[in-house]
């Protein structure tokens, strides 16, 4: 890092230079309280150290509010703002936010990060101010749980209250907020407003662990005992009053009036009708069309089933208000084996309830799953929504009103020495990769092949891609019967013939190719980057490739929507777009 050197200037102001970033750090005035109206700083205050050249200049505005533009007199790459208060820590746990008024000055787009620091743990929120806009960036000031409630709640997405196991920090002393503001910025480009504890926060009753007051913590449809809203149900009559609401409202709004049946557009160009959904490029863009040969956008929403709010209630029964498993709600209790994270994952077997397909049958009666079938797609229409996504019920997407997606997995035999959030990378080279693919995509032969309601074909979803390396590496990682670390074996053959050549190119002591198949330590990665990068790209590929073929074999007019993408490479993507009719992306 280069030498820092400091600059006095009049006033209040002192200006530091710094290569990597620019700071300010703003401490609370002494002696203000958090009673006077949240504020923990406001740009009148003093105390200000800024660093590399910037500056801030307060303004007086009309309204006698005082504001601060921060300036940087050359293009910076990122300006941090830290507020840290007079006496140490600030207690914000009366608070369910802390926010600061932002202005964008400049004509282009700005990403800020809004941080809050106590002990070590963080919480933070990215957002992108447009041109000239002013926001008001507000943070969750989400909430370690408490020791005397750790025992006592488990296995949540969410936690009541604010509180959050993982994330959550300490509260009542928080050492320092900090707003990064990431460039290239220059010139007058923000005005900061004071920064505030906003909206009020008071610990429920059962804070202090009463399980009495706390459980049961869910109500019999399903929802927070502890809270009120909007829309929340009441009661049964509640439930079905909503029936008559929602049929007045579909009646009003049954969908855009320029839409075919399958939900392309009628007033667009109209291309050649072939029956199914295909791709093309139209003008500078590529378009989906539809079986009528409208220009398609689809617009769709994941999990269109009656089975979405389901739950563990193993060994926490008594959180729940059920209803007696040997009556008509008997059907929503079920087992389940498996559980992807948390609490259940070590817990498997469990029992689990179905909390939306209770509130059906309370709502609709007897024929409930006909009824709700039926309303979905005059909900999905009047919504604006043309297409149903993964993991939705074959039993409402096959009715023939509203296209749809189905999706598939690979094959079962994973990289051994591979991660994921969602498990271990199949391995591409096995020889049985494709067998459950192909097995499934034959199944469909009779229903969503021939279906022209049916877009196509998701295969996997959200695969643990890593970097550039990562699944070559991955692969070396793995034990000697490893299909993938066998071809990468052969690639490396085929280039450097003798493990000699190996051996000098990466720096690596193996004694024969066997050896190479037996150690499972890492190379240098800047000596074999090049061949790592190379075999990570014969993996993507060959992944492609034989998830492709293994669709158009059986349904060569489907298309092959990729494998739904959540972290990736710009090596994986080009893979994919070899061999992928649509490429997928969750974001």
């Amino acid at each position: 890092m280069k030498k820092t050197s400091c600059h006095a200037f009049p006033g209040w102001v002192r200006i530091a230079y710094c290569s990597a970033f620019m700071m300010l750090s703003i401490a609370g005035l002494p002696g203000r309280s958090l009673a006077d109206h949240g504020e923990l700083w406001t740009p009148g205050q003093t105390e200000i150290v800024k660093v590399d050249r910037a500056t801030i200049v307060t303004e007086k505005q009309p309204d006698g509010q005082t504001v601060a533009n921060l300036v940087a007199e050359t293009a910076a790459e990122n300006v941090s703002i830290r507020f840290r208060p007079q006496d140490g820590v600030w207690d914000l746990s009366g608070f369910q936010y802390v926010g600061i008024q932002l202005q964008n000055r400049l004509q282009k787009d700005v990403r800020v990060q809004w941080r809050a620091r106590a002990a070590g743990k963080t919480l933070s929120r990215d957002y992108v101010l447009k041109p000239n806009e002013s926001f008001l960036l507000r943070l969750t000031l989400r909430r370690s749980v408490p020791p005397q409630l750790k025992d006592l709640l488990f296995g949540m997405r969410g936690y009541p209250a604010l509180m959050d196991p993982e994330r959550g920090i300490d509260v009542n002393a928080v050492e320092e907020l900090t707003l990064n503001v990431r460039g290239p910025v220059e010139g007058a480009f923000m005005t900061l407003g004071p920064v505030k504890g906003l909206g009020s926060f008071a610990q429920p009753e059962w804070w202090n662990g009463d399980r009495e007051k706390l459980f049961p913590l869910i109500d019999t449809f399903g929802q927070y005992r502890h809270a009120d809203w909007p829309g929340k149900t009441h009661s049964l009559d509640d439930l079905r009053a909503r029936i008559t609401e929602e049929d007045k409202d579909l009646d009003q709004h049954p969908g855009p009036a320029d839409w075919n049946q399958f939900g392309g557009w009628t007033r667009g160009p109209k291309l050649e009708k072939k029956g199914h959904f295909w791709v093309t490029k139209h003008g500078e863009q590529w378009w989906l069309v539809d079986p009528e040969g409208c220009l398609f956008w689809s617009h769709g929403i994941d999990c269109v089933r009656a089975t979405t709010a389901t739950t563990p209630i193993t060994d926490r029964e008594h959180w729940f208000e059920l209803p007696p498993r040997d009556g008509p709600f008997g059907i929503f209790y079920s087992r389940a084996g498996w559980a992807p994270h948390g609490y259940y994952q070590t817990h498997a077997p469990y029992d689990q309830f179905c909390f939306s397909g209770a509130n059906l049958l309370r709502k609709y009666g007897e024929h409930w799953e006909t009824v709700f079938n039926d309303r979905t797609h005059r909900r999905l229409r009047s919504w604006g929504l043309n297409t149903i996504g993964n993991w939705s019920d074959p039993a409402i997407y096959r009715a023939g009103k509203t296209p749809y997606v189905v999706t598939l997995s690979s094959g079962k035999r994973k990289i051994e020495g591979s991660t994921g959030y969602w498990g271990q990378f199949p391995d591409p080279f096995d020889p049985d990769f494709t067998q459950p693919l192909s097995e499934a995509i034959k199944r469909e032969s009779d229903q969503s092949v021939k279906d022209p309601w049916c877009l196509g074909y998701f295969v996997d979803n959200e695969l643990g891609w890593g970097d550039e390396l990562s699944l070559a590496l991955a692969a070396i990682r793995s034990p000697s019967h490893q299909p993938a670390k066998k071809a990468f074996l052969e690639a490396l053959r085929q280039k450097y013939s003798t493990i000699e050549a190996l051996n000098e190119a990466w720096g690596t002591k193996y004694r024969n190719w066997d050896d190479f198949l037996a150690v499972t330590e890492e190379p240098d990665r800047k000596k074999a980057e090049q061949d790592l990068a190379d075999f990570y790209t014969q993996i993507a590929e060959t992944y492609f490739r034989r998830c492709s073929e293994a669709i158009k074999a059986v349904a060569k007019n489907k298309l092959y929507l990729g494998c739904r993408f959540a972290w990736v490479n710009d090596r994986a993507i080009r893979a994919a777009a070899k061999y992928c009719d649509i490429v997928s992306f969750n974001r």
